[in-house]
Parts: structure tokens; C-alpha cells; sequence
């Protein structure tokens, strides 16, 4: 006699649970609508994405109102934003019409060798500098036809990103996100010093007095003139000078060897610019956090073997860069 495994038992019996009746309102291609409306944030837009006429998808947001008894978005600064409701719809309703897909679609496998996909990555510029290169070597030789499109983000704007369909996944030192937003640790990134030859000597060591006496460059996405370096300090009733900041890390090289500066970097940077601009560089001389660096992505996505196949790929660069070793294996 055949038995029905656990599993398939417990979806029969969720099956006996549904009600029909409370369907029967209910159309697909409405919530579909929905999603690319919510996204789009303009009816105009939203028609154009489904190849839709402009009436059609305005009667189908009133009847997306009516059925959820609420407006879903409304009229505001610069075009039409989401509700409260909206946006929780949209939360909910992503990873569930995926799934949905990946059941009643029979998606072929991955191919790199074939595949023309086009990728977009969001990466704070230093993620950028450290494992594009790598990246996109690999794919040279992996997926010749496949295509990276690189879009600035930070940890202030990545969940809404990803939310949006803006990016297919994000790589960085984010915080933790809502419940859809799936993270792979990678890395471990400790910091470093570096400066021009003479502001650090050539030994690469640095006293803590020495540190705090020195003019400093800062990285930030704000224009916050404190940081996690800063806080540090307090602890030790101590206090640094920060003569200029900037949302970029790929500026500080030339700038540094220009200005008796010194910045507080990922660690992963220093080998390129002691290599390429002749810096040198030392041990931060106080406790800093390391940065918990990782891939994150919408939990709609989980199931997409394409973006299975690159969180791979990236996950062996970095294992190869040996991100997590103190030293770092780039010198």
C-alpha cells in the first residue's frame, strides 16, 4: 500500500481549509495589477508595463480599492504613493505570486554558457571597487552573454530598492530587514588606516595618540561629520578632527596622496591603493566593529535559479579573497 508522505498529507488537508466563495472575487491578473502599481507608482506607467491601455489598468485600481476597502495609493508629492495597506499588500503579495510562478511555469534550468541575463546589483562604492573586478572576470569566462548593471545603494535605502524591483540583490554591510528580505553572510570585514608615506611610517604603526592627533577623512552617506569611529573615541573620552567627508570610497586614494590625511577604510581596499597610489597603511589603534557584510534580496527571488547561480559565484570570490582572515590574503 502506498502512503501518502507527511508533507503531501498536510497540503490536502490545507486544501480542505479553503474556501472557495472567497475567491470568487478575486482576479489573478488584478493582483498582478497590483503589484506593478504599487511598484510603479503611477497608473500611466503601470498600463505601460502590462501593455495595458491607461482606463484598464485605472478600472482595475478601483476594483483593487473596492475589493480591499482601501484607496492603496494615493495622490501625494511627485506622483502617487502607497498606503499603509498598500504597502503591506505588496510586502505579502511578492513572494506569494512567485511561488505561484515557479509552481504552474516549467523554468528551464540555469545556463551560464547561454544565457544573455541582465543583472542589477546594488553596491556602496567600496563593494563596488573590491569585487566587481573579480566578478565580472568570472562571468567573462563563465556567462560570456550575461550582463551587470551596477546601481548606488546604502543601508538607508536598500529594503525600499529591493521592495521596488529595483535591484535583483544588494551586497553590503546592511541592518537587519523586514521579514522578506533574505540575507547571506559573506564576509566579516575588518578596517585598516591608511595615508601617504610619512603620515604613517613606513613600518605601518600607529599610535592611538597618534591617530586621534591626525586630520582625518570620513566615508559617509549622510553628511555626518560622527561615526562608528567616533563612538569608539567617546568611549575613551577621546575625540578625532574630520576635515571632510564624502559618500565615496573611490575618491579617498588621490586625495590622500595629496593631503597629510589619514582614513579609516575597509580592509579589503588597502592592498589596490597601497599598490596603485602608494599608500601606505596601519592597524586601526582602538576596537572597531568589523563590518558584517552580506547578499541581500527580495523573498520573491528565492526560487530564481539565474540569481542562485551569481550568489554562488560571488560567495566563492570572496571565499578565494579571504575577506575573513585578519592579515587578508591581498597583502
Amino acid at each position: 500500500m502506498i502512503q501518502s508522505k507527511p508533507s503531501s498529507r498536510k497540503s490536502i488537508e490545507m486544501i480542505g481549509t479553503i474556501r472557495e466563495r472567497d475567491f470568487r472575487g478575486v482576479d489573478l491578473n488584478l493582483l498582478v495589477t497590483l503589484l506593478v502599481l504599487l511598484r510603479e507608482r503611477s497608473v500611466s506607467k503601470a498600463a505601460a508595463c502590462l501593455h495595458l491601455g491607461q482606463p484598464a489598468v485605472s478600472g482595475a485600481l478601483a476594483r483593487l480599492r473596492e475589493l480591499f476597502h482601501d484607496e492603496l495609493l494615493v495622490r501625494g508629492k511627485g506622483g502617487m504613493q502607497p498606503t499603509h495597506r498598500g504597502l503591506e499588500l505588496q510586502a505579502a503579495l511578492a513572494p506569494a505570486l512567485a511561488e505561484l510562478q515557479a509552481v504552474v511555469s516549467d523554468a528551464p534550468a540555469f545556463e551560464p554558457a547561454r544565457s544573455d541575463r541582465s543583472f542589477v546589483l546594488g553596491l556602496p562604492d567600496w563593494i563596488d571597487t573590491w569585487l566587481l573586478p573579480g566578478l565580472l572576470a568570472r562571468l567573462a569566462a563563465d556567462a560570456p552573454l550575461a550582463r551587470i548593471a551596477v546601481v548606488a545603494t546604502d543601508r538607508f535605502r536598500v529594503a525600499d530598492m529591493l521592495l521596488q524591483e529595483q535591484l535583483d540583490l544588494a551586497i553590503g554591510a546592511f541592518p537587519a530587514g523586514p521579514a522578506w528580505q533574505r540575507s547571506r553572510p559573506l564576509a566579516t570585514v575588518p578596517y585598516c588606516c591608511v595615508a601617504r608615506p610619512g603620515v604613517i611610517g613606513a613600518r605601518g604603526r600607529l599610535t592611538l595618540k597618534q591617530f586621534v592627533a591626525l586630520p582625518h577623512l570620513m566615508v559617509t552617506y549622510r553628511g555626518a561629520f560622527h561615526g562608528t569611529v567616533d563612538e569608539a573615541l567617546d568611549a575613551l573620552g577621546l575625540a578625532r578632527r574630520v576635515v571632510c567627508t564624502s559618500p565615496r570610497f573611490s575618491s579617498l586614494p588621490r586625495v590622500l596622496q595629496q593631503v597629510p590625511a589619514i582614513a579609516t577604510v575597509p580592509q579589503v581596499l588597502a592592498a589596490g591603493w597601497q599598490r596603485d597610489f602608494g599608500l601606505v597603511r596601519a592597524a586601526v589603534p582602538l576596537q572597531l566593529p568589523a563590518s558584517p557584510v552580506a547578499i541581500v534580496h527580495h523573498a520573491s527571488r528565492d526560487k530564481d535559479p539565474a540569481l542562485r547561480w551569481l550568489c554562488g559565484v560571488i560567495e566563492a570570490l570572496v571565499a578565494e579573497d579571504g575577506a575573513n582572515d585578519p592579515g587578508g590574503r591581498r597583502g
